[in-house]
């Protein structure tokens, strides 16, 4: 347990203030900065999708996208998974 190879996450950020959740992510990313491999689970796409190697989002239990955050954001998807739209509503 001192020298971990990789955290998981599950919603870190969940009900705390934004100054907090500033940190929680500072911190995560300092983590993996120091080579260590993260695992999150979180509702702030945004920010997990922005600081990940690569990103998983899950629709009803599948997943409905996946990629690099440049294949992820714009025009990758996102809005269409997480409001259910389609590529052409998105646009």
């Amino acid at each position: 347990m001192s020298s971990p190879t990789m955290l998981l996450l599950d919603e870190p950020s969940l009900g705390l203030a934004p100054r907090i959740v500033d940190d929680v992510f500072a911190t995560i990313s300092e983590l993996r900065t120091g080579g260590l491999s993260v695992l999150l689970v979180e509702q702030n796409a945004t920010r997990a999708v922005a600081m990940s190697d690569r990103a998983y989002v899950l629709g009803t239990g599948r997943v409905t996208r996946s990629g690099t955050p440049e294949e992820l954001g714009e025009g990758g998807g996102m809005a269409a998974a997480y409001l259910g739209l389609s590529r052409e509503a998105e646009s």
